[in-house]
């Protein structure tokens, strides 16, 4: 018994824990929308019309490459994205995940290095289990993707330490309750602090039954390095957001609701430093959606509402109606269909405020 019990200690190596996978989202979009642009008359004044901006084109949304692992106590994971969008549109290949955690109780685990920002249940999904083209707009814009705040495009993440646990096991040792707390440079993905100034998210959920969490979650902190165009200064701007949600996902059926509101000046696009204070300093969003399979672990149906008010006021009002379908040929194999009506009241022609959305993706894992 000794010396087999040796032998199968010198037979396990450091390696023998790690996993290596990943996926790749292959894209094609097409709508008839207009945007905005500034033009200059003869006169020499400047006016914004709306002028057409026509997309009909293939497009790789991104791959990954993720390596596991296990030391002990210790889950560790490293992962690398590749997309043809940075913030405003610059190709790169950059680190998106790099932490450990300890897991020896699930009352209480500990997480260290850059990972997903403990806000709201959408941004933890990855992008081929959303389900849809893209996470709401609203995730997108108040947790951390293309943020209001001009932050480059982080994919929900920051860099800094988060506690979680699951609390009060039923008697047949499911939790009742989950709580997560973080504490984040608050500047996004690969970005030093800049202000000194931490951001603290908190999230807290129930779970009654089996499949159902509903929960709340807060956001205070800032980001650093802003331009103030009223006096040219460096200057933070506060970032106060909290979120609502509520999920059932259980034998293939998905339904989800979230509402986020933030308090805070926001930039003028994306990747900037600069305030745009004609948007003011508070924006709301919202979604609801529902995914039902029509052929169990082959084809599901899906539908989803949502708006995003880059100001909280309807004037600036985005909203889609999506409906489409999701086929896996294999569980490593799908396609994904989706068609929108879109109003979009930032368009300065009400005329141009409404146009159609198609998008479709085959994506894949290893």
């Amino acid at each position: 018994m000794a010396l087999t019990v040796n032998a199968q200690e010198k037979s396990t190596k450091w390696y023998d824990n790690i996993k290596f996978s990943g996926y790749g989202m292959l894209q094609y979009q097409a709508s008839d929308k207009y945007s905005n642009e500034t033009v200059t008359r003869e006169d020499g004044t400047k006016e914004r019309v709306a002028v057409k901006d026509h997309d009909n084109a293939f497009n790789l949304r991104l791959a990954r490459f993720i390596l596991d692992g296990k030391v002990n106590d210790f889950d560790w994971r490293v992962q690398i994205q590749g997309t043809n969008a940075k913030g405003a549109g610059e190709p790169t290949v950059q680190l998106v995940d790099l932490y450990t955690e300890w897991t020896k109780h699930k009352e209480f685990r500990v997480k260290a290095g850059q990972f997903k920002r403990a806000f709201t249940f959408e941004n933890p999904m990855n992008p081929i289990t959303q389900g849809w083209y893209s996470y709401a707009n609203a995730i997108n814009a108040l947790s951390g993707f293309g943020d209001r705040t001009g932050e480059k495009s982080s994919g929900g993440r920051d860099m800094g330490l988060q506690i979680q646990g699951d609390l009060l096991p039923n008697a047949k040792g499911r939790s009742l309750l989950h709580y997560q707390v973080g504490v984040y440079n608050g500047e996004g993905i690969n970005t030093k602090e800049k202000d000194n100034r931490k951001d603290i998210i908190g999230g807290l959920w129930v779970m009654p039954i089996k499949g159902l969490r509903i929960g709340a979650f807060g956001w205070t902190g800032s980001r650093g390095g802003m331009t103030d165009p009223k006096t040219n200064q460096t200057i933070s701007i506060e970032k106060n957001r909290y979120a609502l949600s509520a999920e059932y996902n259980q034998n293939e059926y998905t339904f989800r609701a979230e509402y986020l509101h933030s308090q805070g000046w926001g930039a003028d696009k994306a990747g900037s430093t600069t305030i745009d204070y004609s948007k003011g300093d508070k924006a709301d969003g919202w979604y609801v959606l529902g995914i039902v399979p029509v052929i169990k672990n082959k084809l599901h149906a899906k539908a989803r509402y949502q708006t995003y008010r880059d100001n909280k006021e309807w004037n600036h009002a985005k909203t889609m109606y999506e409906v489409g379908a999701n086929y896996f040929f294999h569980k490593n194999l799908q396609l994904n269909i989706e068609y929108a009506r879109v109003n979009d009241r930032t368009i300065v022609n009400p005329d141009r405020h409404s146009y159609n959305f198609v998008d479709m993706q085959l994506d894949f894992r290893f």
